[in-house]
């Protein structure tokens, strides 16, 4: 995907980042093309590629956790504060969807842990945002995305099995 998106100019020159959901990891690029690092990160909790209409507008009331999925897609970013102040790269303002630091939250979430375990399967758990260490985002994430546009591709979810004929119990 990043070779893509620096060869056929996708990027328009910005730097950019690469979401892989199935390995649950961020990987950013400078303008160039050249990785400026990649580290694990927490995804949101519910597996899929789209957003829900209005889910931007349940985070101050709650999302519910069927609607906390992490959007595929091309996404042009930018910089800017979040509802307390704190820096942020929003991918989708409107949808309340960013790449951030992490943050304190219920010691049971175990997001620490969840970040520092080799399984990826681990890493379920934000509302949808991407989420990282906070000195994976001060070293590389806010260095190269933080000083204005940037494109964010967020590679989609492996598709599920299909539905055997007459099966009922599995939704898609």
């Amino acid at each position: 995907m990043a070779r893509a998106a620096f060869e056929r100019a996708d990027a328009k020159g910005l730097p950019f980042a690469v979401v892989d959901k199935k390995a649950a990891k961020l990987f950013v690029f400078l303008a160039d093309g050249r990785l400026a690092g990649a580290a694990p990160a927490l995804l949101g909790l519910a597996r899929g590629d789209r957003v829900a209409p209005g889910v931007g507008d349940m985070v101050a009331t709650g999302i519910p956790a069927d609607l906390r999925t992490t959007p595929a897609g091309r996404y042009d970013s930018q910089p800017g504060p979040n509802l307390k102040g704190e820096t942020v790269i929003w991918v989708d303002y409107d949808a309340a969807f960013a790449i951030h630091r992490l943050r304190p939250s219920p010691a049971r979430e175990r997001r620490a842990e969840r970040l520092a375990s080799p399984s990826p399967d681990d890493n379920r758990i934000s509302l949808g945002c991407v989420v990282v260490t906070g000195e994976f985002f001060d070293r590389v994430v806010a260095p190269v995305l933080g000083h204005g546009a940037g494109v964010v591709y967020v590679l989609p979810e492996p598709a599920p099995a299909p539905l055997a004929q007459g099966d009922a119990t599995r939704q898609l």
